[in-house]
């Protein structure tokens, strides 16, 4: 549609009056649909990592199932003094990692299972867990007991 002014008035200061130009556009206009959805993809790609990181989890405890047994695995166990033991076997710091790089040489595929005592901080977790990582065993398990049941009333 298009505003003309009426062809009795020369200077172009008279009445204006609407032409039919045709049927209306029944295409959808895309471009601010895109815009708006970038926008928010850019919003939500920064604000995802920070949500992640600010979210405290209190972990619940549960009756864990049974753990598949794997063909090999290594034992390192942390007592609540700090003692380590592989495979039942008393290590010092530089014994446990010759252990580790040991087991990762002869097998890469294979499970080094931790039991860590409930007093053992968990930074030394951490850091055991980075030494078997850096020896190249990436297959890691926990070890733990299943809690006791409570006993039933008799009926």
């Amino acid at each position: 549609m298009s505003l003309q002014p009426t062809p009795d008035d020369a200077s172009g200061f008279g009445r204006l009056e609407r032409r039919n130009t045709g049927a209306p556009m029944s295409d959808i206009n895309m471009t601010p649909l895109i815009d708006v959805m970038l926008v928010l993809l850019v919003i939500f790609i920064i604000t995802a990592p920070l949500l992640v990181s600010s979210v405290r989890v209190n972990l619940p405890k549960a009756e864990a199932t049974s753990a598949a047994s794997a063909a090999k695995f290594l034992l390192v166990s942390i007592a609540a003094d700090g003692t380590l033991t592989v495979n039942d076997v008393p290590q010092n710091s530089d014994g446990l990692v010759q252990s580790l790089e040991r087991a990762a040489r002869d097998d890469p595929d294979m499970e080094l299972r931790l039991r860590a005592d409930t007093a053992v901080p968990y930074g030394r977790v951490v850091e055991l867990m980075g030494l078997a990582h850096k020896a190249g065993l990436s297959h890691i398990g926990f070890v733990a007991e299943r809690p006791q049941a409570a006993p039933q009333a008799a009926q």
